[in-house]
């Protein structure tokens, strides 16, 4: 049986419970949890392993690397901006970024960035990976890009391109790549172990990611045997040309190796956010309140960042989505612990959310990169903290 370290509030056994119950029922390897409830921790657990090869424990301070979930970190430095009267989410984005005009991009405004509007989730030619890592040309290559839809007609996920689109303007604006203003903005005042961008030093705390292959590879089932419900999305994943695949295709190569030193040290704004647990609930519950007398956004700056933006069908994931501006609004597959809530899922299971309603922020990161509908565990999580605010 897994050791479970940490501590939990009166009240909040239930989410022990089903912290526990992923490591004995759903292929847990390493992982942490953490919950706030109006502004202080009331669960804050770790248990398992940080490095399945070398069988080094997860430690309250280990480093996880949460893919998307890092997109609501960079939407808040995004909304920052916007409450210092340095950003105008409906200005255009040339107005900030000269050279993103071209193309027929010229009255694009910067909301339809964050809220994946912007129809530039692919490139015609992908950047050197190397060349993306080192920002401008990736930048170059979308000023330089048609989009694939007509801006604000529809949303599709951006899943990497809004990295470098929202990172891009938070420079412009701001003076400072985006990793170092999340750090000396918002991770400083608020004491946060989470970068965008690994500095050196902080390498080995990062544990190693597993990843589970799915069981059946509906790509190479027959389509006759493919659920209907699931045809258009099987067709999509199976075509190298579709919005679906070139989304993940922008650099070359197109699979990244987000375990790698390189990878870790860039400034990725959408996808390789490294922190802890309690540093992603910490920030969320500093979005909706005070904690340790620092509060990150006002109620009114709040209110306009948590607005729904782009809802319906999504044209990359071929599934309903919801966006505000640079946050996932609650929909299927997003599990939040109510319909105001906010934040943002990454790969493989991770997430951050708060919900002012219930003066809740959430955050769970873990290094076995599952993913699908058959994986129950931030869900699970999820609906634990329902009942325990039941």
């Amino acid at each position: 049986m897994t050791v479970i370290n940490g501590e939990v509030a009166a009240g909040f056994e239930p989410v022990l419970e089903a912290f526990a119950a992923n490591f004995a029922r759903r292929e847990e390897i390493g992982a942490a949890v953490c919950v706030y409830q109006d502004g202080r921790p009331v669960v804050d657990l770790w248990a398992g392993v940080a490095d399945p090869d070398t069988g080094r424990p997860w430690k309250r301070d280990t480093l996880q690397l949460v893919y998307s979930a890092t997109k609501g970190a960079t939407a808040t430095a995004a909304h920052l901006l916007v409450q210092r009267g340095e950003l105008d989410l409906d200005a255009p984005v040339a107005e900030y970024w000269p050279e993103f005009a071209a193309n027929g991009k010229a009255e694009i405004p910067v909301r339809w960035l964050l809220s994946h509007q912007a129809g530039l989730v692919a490139l015609d030619q992908p950047v050197p990976l190397d060349e993306a890592l080192a920002w401008h040309p990736m930048t170059a290559a979308l000023a330089a890009q048609r989009p694939q839809w007509t801006p604000g007609t529809a949303h599709g996920y951006h899943g990497r391109t809004w990295g470098w689109l929202v990172g891009e303007v938070i420079r412009r604006v701001s003076g400072r790549t985006p990793g170092r203003f999340f750090a000396e903005e918002i991770a400083t005042p608020l004491g946060l172990d989470f970068f965008i961008g690994l500095p050196p030093g902080e390498r080995d705390r990062v544990s190693h990611m597993t990843y589970r292959k799915p069981d059946v590879d509906l790509t190479t089932v027959p389509e006759e045997s493919i659920p209907e419900d699931l045809r258009g999305l099987v067709a999509a994943w199976r075509d190298p040309n579709s919005l679906s695949n070139r989304a993940y295709a922008v650099t070359d190569p197109a699979n990244i190796d987000f375990d790698s030193p390189e990878v870790q040290a860039a400034e990725l704004p959408s996808s390789n956010g490294i922190g802890t647990a309690h540093s992603l609930a910490h920030m969320y519950a500093a979005l909706i309140g005070e904690v340790d007398g620092v509060r990150l956004l006002t109620p009114e700056t709040l209110a306009l960042a948590t607005e729904e933006q782009a809802g319906g069908r999504d044209q990359v994931m071929l599934v309903p989505s919801r966006f505000s501006t640079g946050f996932m609004l609650p929909a299927e597959g997003v599990p939040m612990t109510g319909p105001d809530a906010f934040g943002h899922t990454g790969r493989g299971g991770s997430l951050g959310f708060a919900d002012l309603d219930h003066g809740i922020a959430f955050g769970y990161v873990m290094n076995h990169i599952i993913g699908g509908s058959d994986d129950a565990r931030a869900t699970t999580l999820v609906e634990a903290v329902r009942k325990s605010l039941a």
